[in-house]
């Protein structure tokens, strides 16, 4: 720009100026930005000031169940964490905001069609001793070794995937002869999100853990054994009360299903499953008012095309991500979806994960597995301790031991038996991060702001709502009242800090999702 005669160009100088920004999520950032002043103009403060806490959340009601759609609102941290926590087992930190940047489309899908390869990112886990865990031998570590997955996988969405399905077909290691055969139907489970229904049902209809835990391979034609039969209808494919069989559908599948056997090995259990012509029912049966010389297969196919397979589906694997009933239009829809798609896993499973019901609807309680792996993800803290597996059975859910073949309770998650157990994850979660009162390395002087800015942070800042935050910090503005002598001063600020770890792992703010 040209300068008139006799004027002169102001001179400016360039500044940084360095200020706290409240995202509103949780989370407080420091902003840096470039301004530019006058001659002779005051600077502006180099110093941003003490770090202010985050403003606390005050989310608004749950919608009720909304019409089939995708999610149009904000995605931000707390939508990304939500997401994070259903469809997996927590963030890292940093991994909300992280997936946020991604956009909402994206986000979801760099979960549900990971491009990366299959990785275990840190330490490889060990039992309280320091030793490598044994998952097919040793009690419990077979607990560990798939929690241990659940906090270092980078594909968390095909993990959690894997725990439903566990619960949706439950087997335990109770009624199965093997850990290994345990750990065998793992890999089946988890790969089954990129199939068909039909195909898990089928590959689970005779794998041998399956066969042991339903008695599968102990149901000949001389003597029909009906348990898999009845749990295949019942539990697995079309539902109890329905309507959608009878006793004699139940008693003529069982004809259908028989034939597997399995021998006894004294040191490796039961070995050898296969299909005994010899052991086969090949006489006529009806099943679903259908006639045929049916087999094991049949039985299969015969249950997920059934007219009422479709809405069980749809409805039993909404309720593991959504706790509240679909509308009718969303469960027509995702209905509707499954069969086009000839009852492919994933393409439900994805428009679920749009919906805004995931983002809008009630909290749900985290199940103690998937608590403890967020736990642990978020101190980034790998699995080193046998405790982690009678910690998870005390809170209700030792992995690959279901209670019986409906799976777990969730309904039960969070009760006066179980609550216990998961403070003493906490507390066990925390023993490398926790202050020792007496060495005197912590700060002799701590405000209450910068406590609890502490504590968020070592937590990877979990958004806390009002009540709950003004609770820690009423509790931590009690505590210098308590100080009577200057060799308290950093004994007491130390167990304070201890306190609100302790405090905002065991909130509900980080208990439900």
């Amino acid at each position: 720009m040209a300068v008139k005669a006799g004027s002169k160009r102001k001179k400016t100088r360039v500044y940084r100026r360095r200020r706290w920004i409240d995202t509103g999520e949780g989370v407080v950032r420091l902003r840096t930005r470039r301004i530019r002043r006058r001659r002779g103009q005051k600077p502006p403060r180099k110093d941003p000031g003490p770090r202010p806490l985050p403003r606390p959340q005050k989310p608004k009601r749950p919608a009720a169940p909304q019409p089939f759609g995708i999610f149009r609102g904000h995605f931000d941290r707390i939508e990304a964490t939500r997401l994070l926590n259903r469809a997996g087992f927590g963030p890292t930190p940093g991994q909300a905001e992280k997936l946020a940047r991604k956009g909402f489309p994206k986000a979801v899908e760099s979960l549900t069609r990971p491009k990366s390869k299959l990785q275990l990112i840190g330490p490889e886990p060990v039992d309280s001793d320091g030793l490598p865990i044994a998952p097919f031998d040793a009690w419990g570590h077979d607990h560990l070794w798939w929690l241990d997955r659940m906090v270092r996988s980078n594909q968390p969405f095909r993990e959690r995937m894997a725990l439903v399905f566990h619960d949706w077909f439950a087997t335990s290691i109770a009624g199965v002869s093997q850990q290994r055969q345990m750990i065998d139907q793992f890999w089946k489970l988890r790969a089954a999100v990129n199939g068909t229904f039909d195909d898990l049902v089928l590959t689970l209809t005779v794998d041998p853990a399956m066969l042991q835990w339903l008695n599968g391979n102990e149901n000949t034609k001389w003597s029909p054994n009906e348990n898999f039969a009845r749990e295949l209808m019942e539990l697995f494919t079309l539902g109890a009360d329905r309507g959608a069989y009878t006793e004699e559908d139940v008693r003529e599948a069982a004809r259908a299903l028989t034939g597997w056997r399995s021998d006894w090995d004294d040191d490796l259990g039961a070995i050898n499953f296969r299909f005994d012509p010899k052991y086969h029912d090949e006489g006529s049966k009806t099943i679903f008012g259908k006639t045929g010389n049916w087999g094991w297969q049949d039985v299969c196919r015969l249950c997920v095309t059934h007219p009422m397979h479709a809405d069980f589906f749809v409805e039993k694997l909404w309720s593991y991500f959504i706790p509240v009933a679909p509308s009718k239009s969303t469960m027509k829809s995702l209905v509707s979806l499954y069969l086009k798609g000839n009852r492919r896993i994933l393409p439900v499973l994805e428009a679920i994960l749009r919906h805004p019901d995931l983002y809008r609807g009630p909290a749900m309680v985290k199940p103690p597995a998937v608590y403890n792996a967020s736990l642990l993800r978020a101190l980034g803290l790998p699995v080193e301790t046998d405790s982690w597996t009678w910690l998870g059975d005390g809170a209700g859910q030792k992995l690959f031991e279901p209670p019986n073949v409906s799976g777990w309770d969730d309904e039960s998650w969070l009760d006066t038996s179980t609550v216990r157990a998961r403070w003493l994850m906490v507390t066990y979660a925390l023993d490398s991060r926790h202050h020792d009162a007496w060495d005197e390395s912590y700060a002799s002087q701590e405000s209450t702001r910068n406590a609890m800015n502490r504590a968020l942070a070592a937590l990877g800042w979990p958004a806390l709502r009002s009540e709950h935050q003004n609770e820690l910090i009423a509790f931590s503005n009690r505590v210098p009242s308590h100080i009577r002598d200057e060799w308290q001063q950093r004994p007491y600020l130390a167990m304070r800090q201890n306190a609100l770890l302790q405090l905002i792992a065991s909130s509900p703010d980080f208990q439900l999702s």
